[in-house]
């Protein structure tokens, strides 16, 4: 069956902070040589499986579909305040004296995130069940293959939720660079944070750290 299954795209959006509290957070955030490191790397893939709620007649009930995929827009946006760093691009800027080349994550404009809806008609079995991943789910991650450099012109978060028959996929592709898997799991949290307590204008109990730390201990601001 996950062999001869397809995937459809329902929907594309970018998805932008849905306010700023502050502004000085939209700058330009340098990266330091570990962060350089892992630019030839492949963005952080991870996806969570879950079984899907009973609907209601009534089209109003919290457990259908658009309500689901509208509520995790919005938390979405309302996260991203507290991790603007993942609605940048990076940036490269030519010095000729010294003659070097710099990247940084710039987000002055903030382009936002990607986020897909998409539908296959798979069940939760069809993909637990095999000893070895069926090629399908990788069909599950956004920008699947993509490296972090191409964070470039690629959004550096990516969020795709794939309807099957009897789940829901929610699977994330995350721009190495910005952060490693403890970053990826704190961003997560925070999002499940927002989606639960539905909070807009109130803070979140672990605030992320932005700054980047450098060798000779200056921190950037």
């Amino acid at each position: 069956m996950a062999t001869l299954a397809t995937i459809r795209h329902i929907s594309r959006c970018i998805i932008k902070t849905q306010c700023f509290q502050h502004e000085s957070k939209k700058q330009i955030y340098h990266l330091n040589p570990w962060d350089l490191s892992l630019l030839s790397l492949h963005y952080i893939q991870t996806g969570l499986l879950f079984p899907k709620p009973r609907f209601s007649i009534n089209q109003e009930d919290r457990s259908s579909i658009p309500t689901i995929i509208g509520q995790l827009k919005e938390s979405l946006s309302c996260t991203l305040v507290h991790f603007i760093p993942l609605t940048g691009r990076f940036i490269t800027q030519k010095s000729n004296n010294p003659h070097s080349y710099s990247i940084s994550v710039d987000c002055r404009d903030a382009p936002g995130v990607e986020f897909i809806h998409s539908v296959a008609d798979l069940k939760i079995a069809d993909v637990l069940s095999p000893i070895d991943v069926p090629p399908i789910v990788h069909s599950f991650f956004p920008l699947n293959r993509a490296v972090n450099h191409d964070g470039h012109t690629m959004p550096f978060l990516a969020v795709q939720v794939t309807e099957l028959l009897d789940g829901i996929f929610l699977g994330c592709s995350f721009n190495h660079v910005i952060g490693d898997g403890t970053s990826f799991w704190h961003f997560i949290n925070t999002w499940s944070e927002v989606c639960r307590k539905e909070i807009k204008d109130k803070g979140i109990s672990h605030p992320p750290i932005l700054e980047r730390w450098f060798p000779n201990g200056a921190m950037v601001r």
